[in-house]
């Protein structure tokens, strides 16, 4: 498959503090994606890069645009949305207000309506208290309306960062099924960062593996998986 994100030389740090050493990844259209690393190792930094919410430099092409260095309005406009580290839902605001406003881009008010009903459909959860504030939601409910207000935008690609993070272990194998049931069925490209290695690798075609801000290993998600240095050494299990 033809690259929809491809990543060349990508640097970025906070202030002094350099954090990304010259990436070079790129992420097939329609296939899902995972950045794998301890603590540390620059996986959220290049989520941010590539969304547009930190400074960086190197190549960054979105289906053959350049994109590094536009606000992070603009890097949505162009088809990216990104699910931070700890959810980032609308506390005051209700599941319905939080899925609205992840359209806020979009003219098409009947088909928000439509999406807002069908996302209320996928996450059961969410259409059982979508006038409830988000807020008073579980960890995992928050979660999920993190994610349908993410694809509220009807993104071609979705950036993750650490979606298991907090979550039961029965919430986020739930989790994950949807949003690969989500890439089968609406063929959206996704890049997730994550630290569960085993089940990011089992829902993944391809993996890169972050050490200190360079990429210390990359292939077919399956053969990383079945490699057991490759395990032992990065990996964790």
């Amino acid at each position: 498959m033809p690259a929809l994100l491809e990543v060349e030389s990508l640097r970025a740090g906070y202030g002094p503090v350099a954090v990304l050493h010259g990436l070079d990844f790129a992420v097939p259209e329609g296939e899902i994606v995972v950045l794998l690393g301890a603590n540390g190792a620059g996986k959220t930094t290049t989520l941010r890069a590539l969304s547009g919410m930190i400074s960086a430099t190197g190549n960054v092409r979105m289906g053959g645009k350049s994109i590094l260095g536009l606000t992070a309005d603009r890097v949505c406009g162009l088809g990216i949305a990104h699910v931070p580290q700890g959810r980032g839902t609308f506390n005051e605001l209700t599941v319905e207000e939080n899925l609205d406003a992840g359209a806020y881009l979009r003219t098409d008010k009947a088909e928000v309506k439509r999406d807002i009903a069908n996302w209320c459909e996928v996450f059961p959860v969410l259409g059982q208290r979508v006038q409830q504030r988000a807020g008073s939601l579980s960890g995992g409910e928050q979660q999920m309306l993190a994610v349908a207000r993410a694809l509220m935008s009807r993104p071609r690609l979705l950036l993750l960062d650490e979606p298991s993070l907090g979550l039961a272990p029965l919430v986020t194998r739930s989790l994950f099924e949807r949003l690969t049931e989500f890439n089968r069925t609406s063929g959206t490209t996704m890049l997730v960062v994550e630290q569960n290695a085993n089940l990011a690798l089992g829902i993944a075609q391809s993996a890169y593996v972050l050490e200190a801000g360079t990429i210390a290993l990359s292939g077919p998600a399956a053969d990383l998986s079945a490699d057991d240095s490759v395990r032992r050494a990065y990996l964790g299990f």
